[in-house]
């Protein structure tokens, strides 16, 4: 299993993108313009990071 899964992804010159740390469940924002780039926590309304659950294993 992969430890980062994208979950969203938009633009081609101007890229945004959302990833998720498969084991802990946070979602971080990945935004890239040319050869510049930055990766952060994804923040809910409270400032606390945005976390996916798991999905259950079959």
């Amino acid at each position: 299993m992969k430890r980062f899964e994208r979950t969203y992804s938009q633009g081609v010159v101007e890229v945004t993108e959302i990833w998720v740390d498969t084991e802990t469940g946070v979602n971080y924002l990945w935004h890239n313009t040319g050869s510049a780039g930055g990766l952060t926590p994804l923040l809910d309304e409270e400032g606390k990071p945005v976390v996916t659950k798991k999905k259950p294993e079959l």
